[in-house]
């Protein structure tokens, strides 16, 4: 049983480094393979008698393989703004390009910690291999909604329409104008002052509003009242808002607002300083300042100055760019200078990365042994954060596997040499015949060349009638005997050339029959080249 367990364990031993050796070549393959998991095989002993001590059984060697998802490799830099990379924990979500052509709707989500997603010819940001990168969508004016964290089903695939104008309609709107305060005073003409501020409507078109400020002149002293009226000319020129606007003249607050009065138009919001217009254009937030605010509409010394006016909005513009930020915010930048966010990319994370089920190209499926995701807005929570222009490297050390080589190639070798060890003892015990029993010195030579010409397959050497008439045993052993090369016709035998006579047998193997002597070594030919 010790012998046989020997054998089985050799062979054990071949499969397991055949396994090892299989792993280092695939980490090798993919030294220079962007987001690569390194592949690792374990062994584990086999102990068959864990107690034994009179003979001992060899239990063998079992193997195990796992790849180390969670190990990272460097990021490098790249000039692509959509080539992202995790830098730290997590997962970017991808689906397939085939499951986008489908009519269902339905995407099937993949993990990957990298990738290279450029637009297709219809604006899909997706990889060479097909995986299309997922995100949940903005809202026209680049708010987010609240979106589950345990499913996937609201994710979508990212869509940049590059050749598309859109509109960047205005919506906020500062007034900071300075009115002379000579102007309410006893005596003035009362004369209006007039102000135009361009603006750009929901479609894109350049709009203006009127600003008409007037003065109330009273008989006599200083009344710090005006009144503010606004047309639109999107609105054929009407009367959009009237306002009174009444300043504060003590020591400590003089010229700014005190009190705003509605006269018509949209409500004013002292707290904010905010007057709601709508406009034929769109609703603007007009901010005037709140009272008592200096960086609002003032009343101030003898000018007419408009000193802070500024709104958002531009004109129809076109898409130039995209990038990502650290948080996984993806906003496009357009020609007019303003920038707009279009997609939240989250990042997946499972509690067991190395449960995950690897798939082609660097991708990865949630398991039961990976336990359940979680959707994080990146850099929140145990995830990093995700980089642009970068791209994750291969996770192989090459040297490190260099050596992994090394050793698991002697481990083979020294495997299949226990192998032909246990061959060699068992071709022995059963070979031979027990008539050639006496002639141990001519058995000890022919050992020699089985040594010498052995391979890993069991030696079949057979040998009858074994007789030499005109050579004794202290012939033979003076003689040597050892068979040390063949070259299909000669043998040499301590060095003096033997011809052999070749004679086909009934078994179809080759008879070897030395110069005269009437007996036969039977032998397969290949047996007889030295290693």
């Amino acid at each position: 049983m010790t012998i046989s367990s020997s054998l089985n364990a050799g062979v054990a031993g071949l499969n397991a480094n055949a396994n090892r050796l299989a792993t280092i070549s695939d980490n090798i393959a993919n030294s220079s393979t962007f987001g690569y998991k390194r592949a690792q095989s374990d062994f584990h002993s086999v102990v068959t008698h864990g107690n034994a001590r009179a003979s001992y059984s060899a239990g063998g060697v079992r193997v195990s393989n796992m790849r180390l998802i969670d190990d990272r490799g460097p990021l490098i830099a790249t000039s692509n703004p959509t080539d992202l990379a995790i830098d730290g924990r997590g997962f970017i979500p991808v689906t397939t390009i085939g499951a986008i052509n489908g009519m269902d709707n339905s995407y099937p989500i993949a993990l990957a910690t990298t990738g290279s997603f450029r637009p297709d010819e219809t604006g899909i940001l997706r990889t060479e291999t097909g995986h299309v990168l997922m995100g949940w969508p903005a809202n026209p004016d680049g708010t987010l909604d609240t979106y589950p964290r345990d499913t996937m089903a609201a994710l979508q695939p990212v869509r940049i329409n590059a050749n598309q104008y859109i509109g960047n309609p205005t919506s906020e709107m500062h007034l900071g104008v300075n009115l002379p305060a000579t102007a309410g005073q006893a005596g003035a003409t009362g004369d209006p002052f007039h102000l135009t501020v361009e603006y750009f409507g929901n479609l894109g078109t350049s709009e203006s509003l009127n600003f008409t400020f007037t003065p109330t002149v009273p008989a006599s002293g200083t009344s710090n009242t005006w009144t503010m009226q606004i047309t639109d000319t999107a609105s054929a020129g009407a009367v959009v808002g009237e306002y009174a606007l009444t300043f504060n003249p003590n020591q400590i607050a003089g010229g700014t607002l005190d009190s705003v009065t509605v006269v018509s138009g949209g409500a004013y919001n002292p707290s904010d300083g905010v007057l709601s217009l709508t406009l034929g254009g769109g609703n603007i937030a007009l901010d005037i300042g709140k009272p008592g605010e200096p960086n609002g509409m003032t009343q101030l010394s003898a000018t007419f100055a408009p000193v802070a006016i500024s709104k958002n909005g531009s004109p129809v513009a076109s898409l130039t760019s995209v990038e990502v930020d650290e948080k996984g915010f993806l906003s496009a930048i357009y020609d007019q200078g303003f920038t707009r966010r279009i997609y939240q990319i989250p990042v997946i994370d499972v509690p067991n990365p190395n449960g995950l089920i690897a798939l082609n190209n660097q991708t990865y499926q949630i398991s039961p042994a990976s336990g359940p995701f979680y959707l994080w807005d990146a850099s929140d929570g145990p995830t990093g954060s995700i980089v642009g222009f970068s791209r994750e490297e291969s996770a192989t050390d090459v040297a490190a596997e260099l050596t992994q080589l090394i050793q698991t190639q002697r481990a083979y070798s020294s495997n299949a040499k226990v192998i032909q060890t246990v061959e060699l003892s068992l071709a022995f015990a059963t070979d031979f015949p027990v008539e050639i029993s006496d002639w141990v010195l001519f058995m000890l030579a022919l050992m020699l060349f089985m040594v010498c010409s052995a391979t890993i397959a069991l030696v079949l050497v057979m040998i009858d009638d074994i007789s030499f008439p005109s050579r004794s045993a202290g012939a033979l052993r003076a003689a040597g005997c050892t068979i040390v090369r063949h070259d299909g016709r000669t043998v040499f035998l301590s060095g003096a050339p033997v011809h052999m006579v070749r004679r086909a047998t009934p078994s179809g193997m080759p008879v070897h029959q030395a110069a005269g002597s009437s007996k036969r070594v039977l032998t397969p030919l290949s047996r007889l080249s030295r290693i």
